[in-house]
């Protein structure tokens, strides 16, 4: 699915030159043509394991890149806080260079709040994460912190359309030890960074769109996993405050055949 590209896609492998430099056998990296059973295997228990998971909230920050009509890169960050309870509950705040909101969604309706400016817009939504995840995208034309990972088949969307992959080797994110994927799809690269050992966490993403001028990425630290705090219902909930204006979404037309 990699669904970054809405609002600016993402990613380049530019540590290949640091890799060949360090001794790695350049043909190792060149002329891959199918994904390699073992960056498949990593690939898959990972989703497998985090689309198991009853709960487990994150802290994360990303980094992304918009290019100038001179083909100059300008980097905006956001950190994001993330909570999940399946099988119908979230809650993400994004707080960044280009904006800052937060989402609720108990199960029933979905709530963004926008605390800058004193607003916030509230809609029925489907009764899954996933139906959910998909109303966000398709109907409202955003992008919830950290889609890619929480959807329950994330494993398939994100080997849609793959054409190579292979495992680049071992890596370390925040002090974790993890395998460091490189999976390349028509137009669009992307690599993940997943913990070794018993919790197979995604650590990192990388994004990069090949089809775009001056392939601009889009990078994401995952850090903070916790998969045992209690996160009670009331997580979910947007409480509007007093002087909270209320707005109405922009809820798209579906497209017609």
């Amino acid at each position: 699915m990699i669904e970054y590209r809405r609002f600016v896609p993402a990613l380049l492998g530019c540590v290949l030159a640091a890799f060949i430099a360090a001794g790695a056998p350049a043909d190792s990296f060149a002329g891959e043509t199918a994904v390699e059973d073992e960056a498949n295997r990593i690939l898959e228990r990972s989703m497998t394991y985090l689309s198991g998971l009853p709960k487990f909230s994150l802290a994360a920050h990303s980094s992304i890149e918009a290019v100038l009509d001179s083909g100059q890169k300008i980097q905006f960050d956001n950190i994001s806080l993330l909570a999940v309870k399946r099988p119908n509950k979230l809650y993400a705040m994004r707080l960044g260079d280009l904006v800052g909101q937060t989402f609720y969604y108990d199960g029933a309706t979905l709530t963004l709040h926008d605390a800058d400016n004193g607003m916030f817009a509230t809609v029925d939504a489907p009764e899954s994460l996933d139906g959910m995840l998909d109303f966000m995208r398709d109907s409202l034309d955003i992008v919830a912190p950290g889609a890619d990972f929480i959807y329950s088949n994330a494993y398939e969307l994100l080997m849609e359309d793959v054409e190579s992959g292979f495992l680049v080797g071992p890596s370390v994110v925040e002090g974790v030890v993890c395998d460091h994927l490189a999976f390349s799809k028509p137009g669009t690269d992307f690599q993940v960074w997943v913990a070794r050992g018993e919790q197979p966490l995604p650590m990192k993403l990388v994004i990069t769109s090949r089809d775009v001028m001056s392939a601009p990425q889009f990078s994401v630290v995952l850090r903070e996993w916790d998969l045992a705090s209690e996160l009670a219902d009331e997580k979910f909930v947007f409480d509007a405050p007093g002087d909270a204006q209320a707005i109405e979404f922009t809820v798209l037309e579906p497209e017609s055949d």
